[in-house]
């Protein structure tokens, strides 16, 4: 149960009691206790046989080595760890947001800005033990939460950790930092894991999805995910500190020549998530990877396309923008 509210940057939130030891506990805690997140890890270790991660479906064994789209075997690559303070406010706090970030991706945007990450693979195999290690030194150092960076095509060796970290005090939420492009069986598996989930929403049409992520499903597969995300763990709550306790955080990179399809992007989330939904609509888009090289991309984005971008997300009713989208609305108004 949500009890009373709580103003952040002008924005309203559902709180609990920070003192509420049963409300704030992580979701993964009581299924660890339960036995279900030991079964839920052996099944998605399971599909790693024939895997089907996400929407691609490549079946390939990564048990035996194999790898499909993401490069990625039977161990996680991570390229770097450590707490991160550029995130949104409500995950940032004092102590930072306790990142992992893994190598390569189920995506193949060409503009990525950590195209060495996602495409190059930097970073280096690691075992269940190693990334259990580190999630537990992140609380240690003060982090609030644990944010797995781009991890859909490593959810198997994440809950492996997960059972060796909770033994050492784990007791963090865990954030779902994604790109969108998820499937629902593997978000069922996450059900009472992850308490965070902070996908992307990149595109609405297909035939630019395609172009651009190598992914012409993406916009289906997005919008499916999101409405099991927002099953999962609802609106965007936060503890008596301000800081995020459970539910989604979206975002949405506003693109060159309204390429993104940001109206229609922000009018379905109103619609058929919630018009409470917390929505960072990102200006920080620059040519990156390949997209100098493609003519529809290969520029940054426009004041004037930014705005237009933040005047969508208002007419189609969304009430929660991250604080700096609402400067930039105030800004302009």
């Amino acid at each position: 149960m949500l009890k009373g509210s709580y103003v952040l940057g002008g924005l309203n939130f559902w709180t609990v009691p920070f003192g509420d030891k049963a409300l704030n506990q992580p979701s993964y805690i009581k299924t660890f206790q339960s036995g279900m997140l030991k079964k839920k890890a052996e099944a998605a270790w399971e599909i790693l046989s024939n895997c089907r991660l996400c929407p691609r479906a490549c079946k390939v064994n990564r048990l035996q080595g194999e790898t499909g789209f993401c490069h990625t075997g039977p161990e996680a690559r991570v390229s770097s760890w450590g707490p991160h303070f550029g995130e949104e406010a409500p995950l940032v706090g004092s102590g930072g947001s306790g990142t992992l970030f893994f190598a390569y991706c189920n995506l193949g945007c060409l503009f990525c800005q950590n195209y060495e990450l996602s495409h190059s693979g930097e970073g280096r195999e690691v075992g269940p033990e190693f990334l259990a290690e580190k999630m537990v030194q992140l609380q240690q150092i003060g982090c609030h939460n644990i944010n797995w960076v781009t991890p859909t095509h490593v959810v198997p060796m994440l809950l492996k950790a997960l059972l060796i970290a909770v033994p050492k005090g784990l007791s963090l939420p865990i954030v779902y930092n994604c790109g969108g492009y998820e499937s629902k069986e593997t978000l069922l598996l996450l059900d009472q894991i992850v308490d965070i989930y902070m996908p992307d929403f990149k595109f609405w049409d297909e035939q630019i999805a395609g172009e651009m992520t190598q992914a012409p499903d993406y916009p289906d597969r997005a919008r499916e995910a999101l409405k099991e995300m927002v099953r999962q763990v609802g609106d965007l709550a936060v503890n008596a500190q301000g800081l995020a306790w459970k539910g989604i955080l979206l975002r949405h990179l506003v693109m060159p020549r309204e390429l993104a399809g940001t109206r229609e992007i922000m009018e379905f989330i109103a619609r058929e998530i919630s018009p409470e939904t917390y929505v960072n609509i990102m200006d920080q888009y620059r040519p990156c990877g390949e997209a100098l090289r493609h003519p529809l991309i290969n520029r940054g984005l426009l004041p004037e396309e930014y705005r237009q971008a933040l005047d969508w997300a208002e007419k189609a009713g969304l009430k929660r923008l991250d604080h700096q989208s609402r400067r930039e609305i105030m800004r302009w108004n």
